[in-house]
C-alpha cells in the first residue's frame, strides 16, 4: 500500500491540472495533452515497446515505420483524453450537450423505453469517458461498472465527476446483484469489455485473431434476462466537438446455440475490433491484453449462462 503522503501528492497534481485545463481554450487543452502523451512515448519504454509488439502483432501487413507512427498517436490520443476529460469534467451541461452529436439515438429512445433496461457496452477506446457524462444529458442515466482506483482520494473525486451528470456507480468487485437489479429497474448498465479477465467469469474469444480472456457476465446476464447489448463508442470531430455513437444491438445467438454465452461475447468483441481497425490510434495497446492463452480453450470455472455471483 503507497503511504498517505504519495496519496495526496497525487490528489493535489491531478487538481492542479483539472485548474489548469479548465481555464484553457479547447485547443491549447488538447494540445496539452498531445504533448503530454508524446512524452510518455518517449520516457515510457516498457509501454512503448509493449504498444508496437501489440500493433505489429495486430496488423502485420504494416511496415515498422506505419507501426510506430500509430504507437506514437496512441500515446498522443491518451494524453489527450486526459486533459479533454478534465476539461469537459467542468464544462456545464448546456456546453456539454452543444458539443456533441448523437448517432443512433432513435433506437436507443426504443430500446428503452421496452423498460427491460440496456447494457451499453465499448472498450478503452476513443473518450468513453466523455460520453458516459454527457450520456444522462441525451438519454436516461445509467450504472456504470467501474475498478475502484488504490489511491482513496483519487478514486473519491473520478466518482463525483463520472457521477456529476447523474450516473450512479457499481463497483466491479460483486457487481452482479447491483446489476440484475439495475436492468430490472429499467435502468442502462455500462461496462467495458476489453480488459483481461482472470476471473470464473472469463471465456476465451478471438481479438485481432489472437485468443483473449474476456467477460462473459454481459453475454450471460443479457440472455438470462432478455436486455439489449447496444455498442457504444466516441469519436473526436473536427473543430473541437464529439460523435456519440449508438450502434444497433448485438444480435444474440439463437436460443439452441450450444455455446450461446461464448458466442455472444464474440459478437460484442467484434464490433469493438471493427471500430479499432477503424481507429487504430484510439485504443488502449499498452494494456497487456493478450497473455499467451491456449487458442480455443477457456480460462477455468467459465461463469455460465446462468449468471451467479463471484
Amino acid at each position: 500500500m503507497a503511504a498517505p503522503w504519495r496519496y495526496a501528492l497525487e490528489y493535489r497534481a491531478v487538481a492542479a491540472v483539472a485548474a489548469v485545463v479548465r481555464a484553457m481554450p479547447q485547443w491549447v487543452s488538447v494540445s496539452l495533452g498531445t504533448t503530454i502523451g508524446w512524452l510518455f512515448y518517449l520516457v515510457d519504454a516498457p509501454h512503448r515497446r509493449l504498444t508496437v509488439a501489440n500493433l505489429t502483432a495486430a496488423f502485420p501487413r504494416r511496415t515498422p515505420g506505419e507501426i510506430r507512427s500509430i504507437a506514437r498517436g496512441v500515446f498522443a490520443h491518451f494524453g489527450s483524453l486526459l486533459t479533454e476529460l478534465l476539461r469537459f469534467g467542468g464544462l456545464r451541461p448546456g456546453q456539454m450537450v452543444a458539443s456533441i452529436e448523437v448517432e443512433g439515438a432513435d433506437h436507443v429512445d426504443a430500446l428503452l423505453a421496452a423498460g427491460r433496461g440496456a447494457f451499453f457496452i465499448t472498450g478503452h477506446f476513443g473518450y468513453w469517458e466523455l460520453q458516459a457524462l454527457a450520456h444522462p444529458l441525451r438519454f436516461a442515466p445509467v450504472a456504470v461498472v467501474v475498478r475502484e482506483l488504490d489511491n482513496p482520494r483519487l478514486n473519491a473525486w473520478i466518482e463525483r465527476l463520472r457521477t456529476s451528470t447523474g450516473n450512479r456507480i457499481i463497483h466491479r468487485r460483486g457487481a452482479l446483484r447491483q446489476i440484475l437489479k439495475t436492468l430490472n429497474e429499467g435502468m442502462g448498465v455500462a461496462i467495458l469489455i476489453d480488459q483481461h479477465i482472470q476471473t470464473s467469469e472469463a471465456v476465451v474469444v478471438d481479438f485481432f485473431n489472437r485468443p483473449a480472456a474476456t467477460t462473459s457476465a454481459v453475454a450471460a446476464i443479457a440472455l438470462r434476462t432478455g436486455a439489449p447489448i447496444v455498442p457504444v463508442f466516441a469519436v473526436r470531430l473536427p473543430g473541437g466537438r464529439y460523435r456519440m455513437i449508438y450502434e444497433h444491438p448485438v444480435e444474440p445467438p439463437p436460443a439452441d446455440h450450444p455455446d450461446a454465452v461464448r458466442e455472444l461475447t464474440q459478437r460484442c468483441t467484434d464490433v469493438l475490433e471493427m471500430y479499432v481497425r477503424r481507429y487504430p490510434n484510439n485504443w488502449l495497446w499498452m494494456h497487456r491484453r493478450w497473455r499467451d492463452l491456449p487458442r480455443g480453450e477457456d480460462v477455468p470455472g467459465m461463469f455460465p449462462a446462468g449468471a451467479r455471483e463471484e
